[in-house]
């Protein structure tokens, strides 16, 4: 078993569990995520370990720490989501409050206590955010904000470690087709999740993004990748997807 160790946090699908799996031919990977039962299953696949932390609960996070240990190498914070997509005029503001903690304050909470460990390891942390911190669109307003605070949340802590040996990168994925993602963002109405893809020309599938996490984290140390934004081909911008067969030329 190797010595170096990670922790994905939303482990329990999608990005996450891709970004699980591929790490685990290099590292030992701490699943973590609130569904105990698809997180033993990961861990016991690829000879890794579950810890069930609700990150909104301090106490649990406390016990991740613990649990980690006093080392830690790698850790992605993925966990996180989006709720609806209505324009301001009729959106549920509790939903951004929510997706505020998902996105946000999970990966501050989760960063903050497992910090002591990645300055011991001289570790990397990768941020999982979304091109929608790039611009805004129609029924984006909270989603596009909450990314962008969870950049800065990165940046910031980039500039704050400054000098130390631990690296901070952040990943901006676009258009990625995955089983939960936006099934959901629009409350469990599959013809609705489906219609996001429709038509699009190959969209990105999470092993793609679980592909370039490794890449990231796989550089020489004294390499950071602040930013690296992937989206499919068809996809030019968040407002810009095309629909239908690539041309050729």
């Amino acid at each position: 078993m190797t010595s170096r160790i990670a922790v994905v946090t939303g482990a329990s699908s999608g990005i996450g569990a891709a970004t699980a799996r591929t790490l685990a031919e290099d590292y030992e990977v701490i699943c973590v995520a609130r569904r105990t039962d698809r997180i033993e299953a990961l861990a016991g696949q690829i000879g890794g370990r579950a810890v069930t932390c609700d990150a909104s609960d301090p106490a649990q996070v406390q016990a991740l720490a613990a649990a980690v240990g006093p080392r830690l190498d790698l850790l992605v914070n993925n966990a996180g989501g989006a709720l609806g997509q209505e324009p301001l005029a009729q959106t549920d503001l509790d939903d951004w409050d929510r997706m505020y903690q998902l996105n946000v304050m999970t990966a501050a909470r989760v960063t903050q206590a497992l910090l002591p460990a990645l300055r011991s390891a001289a570790g990397t942390v990768v941020f999982v955010t979304s091109t929608a911190a790039e611009a805004p669109y129609e029924g984006g307003g909270g989603y596009c904000g909450i990314k962008a605070a969870a950049r800065w949340l990165a940046g910031a802590l980039r500039l704050e470690l400054n000098g130390e040996p631990v690296r901070v990168c952040e990943i901006s994925p676009g258009m990625v087709r995955t089983e939960e993602f936006s099934l959901v963002r629009f409350g469990g109405d599959q013809a609705r999740a489906d219609a996001v893809y429709a038509g699009v020309d190959q969209p990105l599938v999470a092993q793609d993004v679980a592909s370039a996490i490794a890449w990231m984290a796989s550089r020489p140390a004294h390499v950071n990748i602040d930013r690296l934004v992937i989206r499919p081909l068809a996809q030019a911008a968040n407002h810009k997807v095309h629909r239908g067969p690539m041309s050729s030329l």
